[in-house]
């Protein structure tokens, strides 16, 4: 394992150690790149200044005389054009290229110094392909040039040999310094870009983990809140309708009892937001009979409620949860809209293959209605352990709420999964 760079050590930002990203530019460096218009305008300047401030040429011949006025319209247009340098630095590389083509008769590496800044912004500002290529195609019109000066007399072997390798040595080292300079401002550019999308990604994973949580949290309180308020004001109508004192303080016992279970389990839930020393805490009630105690607070309602069990076991904590939640769901909707059924099922069934719960009653007296958030969270509870959800009539006129699940999806944490 690498060690962390000591600027990665003094980040207050772990992350940009992994990433090597490069130092912030200083001072000096960041008042050029926020104002590139100066800086061109002073670069062009500078290049016109060493190209047109020695005399024009170092010997007097024909040829020279004959392109001497060409070679200095050609590289005084080139200093214009490395004003633009940035946006069409192959505008600027051509005229410059053009101008010292031309210029070679003077013997002097006349345009040497535009020539190696458009070069330069060819390789930095397009690609390195670029620059490569067209540092190649002027070094071959250059020796092309020195052929012809060579081959019609109008310099000597020697003098064009000095005038194109002069040339051919600019191009090569002010290409190789722009690619590598190139290189390095793409592939910092490429950091950036990919660190910004993976920061991006990072938020939206955020923002939509967050909004799983508060649908869970939200799903899991409906549950409990729902089924325990629904036993709660079943049994306080029973104590307040009977006359027996006995039966009076039995439902107000159970009210007590079923209020406690629900504020255990609220305060389970809640707690495990408060606590930031455990972020990886599962967000589950307390873990205890809760099939059992859904039966026990409708029966002690006054529902006749039967519990029917096949099967092994089941041990997983999810699954224990998905099954309690179908029960007190289908139980709630009993005590709400079937107060009068004669017979209530509930019946859990596990297999090799899947788990199925259902709870059944007779006591439907009207249309039911679309449904409400309890139906909805099995929908989702149903959906993340791979399973289905039902709620309806059946066919012989009963109501029922099912849910089955497969017995592998029972037996992978769905949280763990995610």
């Amino acid at each position: 394992m690498s060690r962390p760079s000591p600027d990665a050590r003094s980040s207050p930002d772990p992350a940009s150690g992994e990433l090597r990203l490069p130092r912030p530019p200083g001072v000096i460096r960041l008042f050029w790149a926020r104002h590139p218009r100066l800086a061109d305008t002073l670069i062009a300047l500078l290049s016109a200044v060493l190209t047109f401030a020695p005399p024009v040429g170092t010997r007097t011949n024909a040829a020279w005389d004959a392109v001497r006025p060409a070679t200095v319209i050609l590289l005084a247009l080139a200093c214009v054009c490395l004003m633009l340098r940035r946006r069409h630095p192959l505008l600027a590389f051509s005229v410059a290229a053009i101008g010292a083509i031309v210029g070679m008769p003077a013997g002097g590496g006349i345009g040497i110094v535009v020539l190696v800044v458009a070069a330069y912004s060819v390789a930095v500002y397009r690609s390195s392909r670029t620059g490569i290529l067209a540092a190649v195609t002027a070094a071959v019109l250059s020796a092309a040039a020195a052929l012809v000066t060579a081959s019609t007399g109008a310099m000597s072997l020697q003098a064009s040999l000095n005038a194109f390798f002069s040339l051919g040595t600019a191009l090569l080292v002010s290409t190789l310094v722009g690619v590598n300079i190139g290189n390095r401002k793409r592939y910092v550019a490429a950091i950036l870009d990919t660190s910004r999308q993976l920061w991006e990604e990072r938020e939206h994973h955020a923002r939509l983990a967050a909004s799983a949580e508060r649908t869970r949290i939200a799903r899991e309180m409906h549950d409990v809140v729902s089924h325990s308020l629904t036993v709660v004001v079943a049994l306080a109508e029973g104590a307040t309708a009977t006359s027996d004192a006995d039966r009076s303080r039995a439902a107000t016992a159970r009210i007590a009892t079923t209020a406690r279970g629900a504020l255990d389990e609220m305060r389970a839930m809640l707690g495990v937001l408060r606590d930031d020393t455990d972020p990886e805490a599962p967000l589950v009630p307390l873990d205890a009979d809760a099939v059992g105690s859904a039966v026990a607070a409708a029966r002690s309602a006054g529902l006749p409620v039967t519990l029917r069990t096949t099967g092994q076991p089941i041990t997983e904590r999810h699954a224990r949860l998905a099954v309690a939640r179908v029960v007190q769901e289908g139980l709630t909707n009993v005590l709400r809209h079937a107060p009068q059924a004669r017979t209530v099922e509930v019946a859990i069934a596990r297999t090799s293959t899947a788990t199925v719960v259902e709870v059944v009653n007779d006591g439907v007296i009207a249309a039911p209605s679309g449904g409400g958030f309890g139906l909805r969270g099995l929908h989702e509870r149903a959906a993340r352990l791979s399973g289905t959800a039902r709620a309806g009539l059946r066919a012989d006129g009963r109501w029922h709420v099912r849910l089955e699940i497969p017995t592998a999806a029972a037996d992978m944490d769905p949280e763990s999964a995610a």
